[in-house]
């Protein structure tokens, strides 16, 4: 197949987040009221969360990093302990473990799913080991079942980096409800719901919520609401200290309103990406996603990897793209690569992840995209091969 005779005019973004104008209302909304901070909006989103999840509690907080920091430290992590965690993973995630004073401990990946590997936990666990930190990479569950069995036998705390699988599902469940100690979700624009920045971190334990709601808000004994809404005099505490992690009512009012977004969010990408696996499963230089059949993606981006004399070309392949207009991104990070991480430990430790990060790379994939945007960026890949 040819590429298109007229090519796209603008560039096609790797994503783009879908904002209307019930959202704009929404802020406006806020405004009006002149409660633009953490308040009833924030509690109402954590309430709807709860309920499309299927959890018990949810905690909404500034960001997925602010997200697993507080669910670290309410999980009794600190200096001197160890968290196993992937280094295919954006930067956040090994650094909400450093935050706590503890340090990230990197097992490799599976390379048809891009998650932590059960089989390469064990190999990294050590007497100060307390915690596996798993990621749902791109949105796709890991092997929860064989990383809880690791865990069991070790006595040790799981806690989900869901950052980019709000929708997705592991054996019919969502993620979130949660199948750690707790989940923790991303709202920033790549992700499939935004609220620009935000987090939300879900349990079904009511002790760790109500711990983590006072540790966003300094660990402050009485919430402004309780305060605000108060029939005679109140004077809060502060008895450990505490963080200014706290969504605002403007956040939440997006988020509420992208929540009733959601499910045709979901049914447009999985569609997208069935059209995508369809057009290019044929190029024998492409790998596509693998869902393992007790799974379902939401297909937070679109990862493919490059594999024979095509693997080495890959930073080409993504400059060819930009020159026509398809904008790219480098799959994921290797976090154990970057300064703050670089030992001679993971020199040679983690074989799979340095593949992926070396030869995949994420197509555009957003709620706006057209079949025509898509063919374009198909056919061009097809060009390729020829």
């Amino acid at each position: 197949m040819s590429v298109l005779s007229t090519p796209v005019t603008k560039m096609i973004p790797v994503a783009r987040p879908y904002i209307g104008a019930e959202e704009e209302q929404a802020v406006i909304d806020v405004l009006r009221t002149g409660w633009v901070t953490q308040g009833p909006r924030a509690a109402e989103f954590e309430v709807k969360f709860s309920a499309y999840i299927g959890c018990d509690y949810s905690v909404a907080v500034s960001s997925c990093t602010t997200a697993l920091h507080l669910a670290l430290l309410a999980s009794g992590i600190g200096s001197g302990d160890e968290v196993i965690c992937p280094s295919l993973s954006f930067i956040a995630t090994a650094n909400s473990i450093a935050h706590t004073g503890a340090t990230p401990v990197f097992g490799d990946i599976d390379l048809e799913t891009y998650n932590l590997d059960p089989g390469r936990i064990e190999e990294v666990i050590s007497p100060r080991t307390k915690a596996i930190l798993v990621v749902h990479q791109v949105g796709l569950p890991a092997d929860m079942d064989g990383i809880l069995a690791v865990a069991a036998r070790h006595n040790l705390t799981v806690i989900e980096d869901a950052a980019c699988a709000i929708g997705s599902e592991y054996n019919g469940r969502l993620i979130g409800q949660p199948l750690g100690t707790m989940a923790c979700f991303s709202f920033h624009p790549r992700k499939v719901l935004t609220t620009g920045e935000g987090g939300m971190i879900t349990t079904s334990d009511a002790k760790l919520a109500e711990r983590l709601r006072r540790l966003r808000q300094h660990a402050m004994s009485l919430s402004d609401v309780v305060r605000h809404n108060a029939m005679q005099t109140t004077t809060e505490t502060y008895d450990e200290v505490g963080f200014n992690f706290r969504m605002t009512d403007m956040q939440a009012a997006v988020g509420i309103t992208q929540l009733s977004r959601l499910s045709d969010f979901l049914q447009r990408r999985r569609y997208l990406a069935a059209r995508y696996t369809e057009a290019l499963q044929t190029l024998p230089w492409l790998r596509m996603p693998m869902v393992p059949a007790n799974c379902r993606h939401n297909y937070q981006s679109y990862l493919v990897r490059l594999v024979g004399a095509f693997a080495a070309r890959r930073d080409a392949v993504m400059q060819e793209l930009l020159e026509k207009k398809i904008s790219t991104r480098r799959a994921i990070m290797a976090i154990h690569r970057e300064p703050p991480y670089r030992s001679e430990r993971w020199d040679h430790a983690l074989p799979q992840t340095n593949l992926a990060t070396d030869t995949a790379l994420i197509l555009p994939l957003f709620h706006q995209m057209t079949e025509s945007e898509q063919d374009y960026i198909i056919e061009t890949l097809q060009a390729l091969s020829s």
